[in-house]
C-alpha cells in the first residue's frame, strides 16, 4: 500500500495538531537549557500547516511544499527553519511522483538528513533531532507495509530519546552546559516523538 496526496495532507494535519498540543511541554523542556521558545515556534509552525493543508494539492511534492512554507514563516527557534528545509527536500526529492511507497521512506530520510546537517552544522551523536531521524531511518530500511510506519517510527524515535538522555548535547546553546545536558532529554528530540506520536503511544 502506498501512500498517495490525500494521505500525506490527513497525516501532516494530525502532525500539526501534536505540534500545538505539545506546546507548553516543549516550552518547558527548551527552557531548561535553551531559549524556551521551541514550543511557541512549532505552535506557529503547526497552525501555518493547518492554514495551508486546508486547500486541496495534487502531489505529494506540493503538499510537503505548502509545508514548508509554513515552516519557513513562523519565526523563533531555529528547528522551524530546519522543519522548513525538511519539507522542501522531501518536495524536491518527490517531485514528479503521484504516491510514495514503503521503500521510498529510508531514502527519503537519507536526504533529509544531509540537508539538515550541511543547513544546520550537527553531527549525528550530537544529541539533537537528527540522531531521532537517523534512528527511525534504519527502522525504515525494510519496512514493507505502510500501516507499520507510525508503529515503527514511535519506537525508534523513542529509544533514540532514552538512548541519548545520559550524554551530553554537543551543539546549540545546550553545548555550553553539556555536564548540565546529562540526564536531560534533548527538547529538539522530545519534539519528533510527539510530532510522530498518537495520545496513546507518547510516553
Amino acid at each position: 500500500m502506498n501512500w498517495n496526496t490525500k494521505d500525506l495532507q490527513n497525516w501532516l494535519c494530525q502532525c500539526a495538531d501534536r505540534m500545538i498540543a505539545s506546546a507548553p511541554e516543549l516550552n518547558e523542556l527548551d527552557g531548561q537549557l535553551g531559549d524556551g521558545d521551541l514550543g511557541a515556534t512549532l505552535e506557529k509552525c503547526g497552525k501555518l500547516m493547518q492554514d495551508g493543508l486546508s486547500e486541496e494539492t495534487d502531489t505529494p511534492a506540493d503538499v510537503f511544499k505548502v509545508c514548508a512554507m509554513a515552516c519557513s514563516r513562523a519565526s523563533g527557534s531555529s528547528f522551524g527553519t530546519l522543519m522548513a528545509v525538511a519539507f522542501m527536500t522531501l518536495a524536491k526529492e518527490t517531485n514528479g511522483k503521484n504516491a510514495l511507497a514503503c521503500g521510498d521512506v529510508e531514502p527519503l530520510l537519507g536526504k533529509v538528513l544531509e540537508a539538515l546537517m550541511a543547513r544546520g552544522k550537527a553531527s549525528l551523536g550530537d544529541k539533537t533531532m537528527l540522531d531521532s531521524i537517523e534512528a527511525i531511518r534504519l527502522a525504515a530500511a525494510n519496512l514493507t507495509e505502510s500501516a507499520a510506519l507510525p508503529k515503527i517510527a514511535v519506537a525508534a524515535a523513542s529509544s533514540a530519546q532514552e538512548e541519548y538522555r545520559d550524554k551530553p548535547n554537543r551543539i546549540g546553546r545546550a553545548r555550553m552546559f553539556a555536564e548540565k545536558s546529562i540526564g536531560l532529554n534533548d527538547p529538539g528530540m522530545v519534539a519528533v516523538v510527539r510530532i510522530i506520536s498518537s495520545g496513546r503511544d507518547q510516553n
